[in-house]
């Protein structure tokens, strides 16, 4: 990645597609009686991820919101490895790829930061909806970003 990260990563190579980083520490409200992370709180977590790749890339979800498109999930997907527990740094890796021109899927890598444990690994399918909740395309400066 380059030193600035605002840069969008489609302009530092054609191949490249859109990626991120974020980290979170894990919440007590985030496990359960046995000190481990509740499954759903992954894909909160893939939230973050795709929140952050967006910003990053210049398309804000309130932007988007503004411009009168939505991004709901239409497919997800999570492989558990290992347990994340109370307290445990992790960096949340996100890829974008545009499928289509109204369709983007976003992966993702849970991994704990103080072993490099890969945590779990994930996808999430995204459908581009217009401000009457009907499918539309990308406009296409995303397009082009997710390309």
């Amino acid at each position: 990645m380059s030193s600035d990260p605002a840069e969008p990563q489609r302009q530092r190579g054609a191949a490249a597609a859109p990626r991120s980083s974020s980290r979170v520490r894990v919440r007590y409200a985030e496990t359960d009686n046995m000190g481990v992370v509740y499954y759903a709180n992954y894909f909160v977590w893939f939230e973050v991820g795709r929140t952050d790749l967006l910003r990053e890339s210049g398309w804000t979800y309130r932007d988007m919101e503004r411009e009168g498109f939505a991004l709901p999930v239409i497919e997800a997907h999570c492989a558990y490895r290992e347990s994340a527990k109370y307290d445990d740094e992790i960096e949340v890796r996100t890829n974008g790829t545009l499928l289509s021109p109204v369709r983007v899927q976003f992966t993702y890598e849970v991994v704990r930061i103080a072993d490099g444990a890969m945590l779990a690994t994930g996808t999430t399918v995204h459908a581009t909806l217009d401000r009457a909740g009907r499918p539309c395309r990308l406009p296409a400066r995303v397009r082009t970003l997710f390309a």
